[in-house]
């Protein structure tokens, strides 16, 4: 099975052309297949047997490939599209062939130090310490729930007395994936900022609705989410002004900016992030606006900015 037979070798040289012709040519946008049509055209997959490399490659070609919408395609328009650079998809290939599991320096210290240099960059952008540390973690559900429960136990260690409930600011504009986190997994209350008339939260908005609520429930705010480029309407919160007030409240700040932070690397607009140098935590999406291959297990880059 783990041999390099020659059988496994003619297909491997097939997808490999495979892989070559779909870098060099734009695939149609192709469309959604109903589960009865995909059974009936791909019929029985996993077989005692196993298909066999040529039925597997036919298999997908014919009958799964066509079933995708190609989201790097200039029509696809709807949620969020990919767009590797042909370069970055090409090493993927490699990377994939490699068996590199990149989990400690132990086994992978040259996978982990491109890892940290990625890191780096993204976080030099940001304005962020030398001491900032970073990750790649699996989606917006583990990235800012992991940064925001790092806040509340920091909370936790500075706070003399501990309140009944916990509570994190947000906006209509905050995406749902961190509210949902914050009220199912991590079962804390949410404080909601109204935006001002683009949507942003400002931190004027932000004072005046802390200091309307009552004593107990103000004193269980423990951080504020700022969001740099929400998915649908581009909006980037005051994040300067927001700074001052969590740092007068001794709140964490969490920056999301998992659609929108690599607009951190564009001059004409780099100005709308003013103030993320205060972040506690940052977190970006690189196959999104950085260009980097990765729709399908979505990665995350994440900072706790402060040791």
């Amino acid at each position: 099975m783990h041999e390099f037979t020659p059988a496994v070798e003619e297909t491997v040289r097939e997808l490999a052309q495979l892989s070559v012709e779909r870098l060099a040519s734009q695939v149609p946008l192709n469309g959604t297949v109903a589960p009865e049509l995909l059974d009936a055209a791909a019929g029985k997959t996993i077989t005692a047997a196993g298909l066999g490399g040529p039925e597997a490659v036919r298999l997908w070609t014919e009958v799964l490939a066509p079933a995708c919408i190609a989201v790097d395609h200039p029509r696809y328009l709807s949620f969020i599209p990919g767009a590797p650079t042909k370069l970055a998809a090409a090493f993927d290939m490699l990377v994939g062939v490699s068996s590199v599991y990149a989990g400690s320096w132990l086994e992978v210290a040259g996978a982990a130090f491109a890892e940290n240099q990625a890191l780096r960059w993204i976080a030099d952008l940001a304005g962020l310490p030398d001491t900032a540390g970073g990750t790649f973690v699996q989606g917006g559900t583990v990235g800012t729930p992991s940064a925001l429960i790092a806040a509340r136990e920091t909370a936790r260690r500075r706070r003399s007395r501990t309140p009944r409930r916990w509570a994190v600011c947000v906006t209509e504009e905050t995406h749902s994936s961190v509210t949902h986190a914050l009220r199912v997994v991590m079962d804390v209350d949410t404080v909601l900022v109204p935006g001002d008339e683009r949507g942003r939260m400002t931190g004027t908005a932000l004072r005046a609705t802390v200091e309307r609520l009552a004593p107990e429930r103000r004193h269980g705010v423990f951080a504020v989410v700022a969001t740099a480029d929400s998915t649908n309407l581009g909006i980037v919160d005051d994040i300067a002004d927001i700074g001052e007030v969590a740092r007068e409240n001794d709140w964490w700040l969490h920056v999301d900016g998992a659609y929108g932070g690599a607009g951190l690397a564009a001059p004409a607009v780099r100005h709308l992030y003013d103030g993320i140098e205060q972040a506690d935590s940052f977190i970006v999406d690189p196959h999104k606006w950085c260009c980097q291959p990765g729709p399908r297990r979505r990665p995350e880059s994440t900072w706790p900015s402060r040791p």
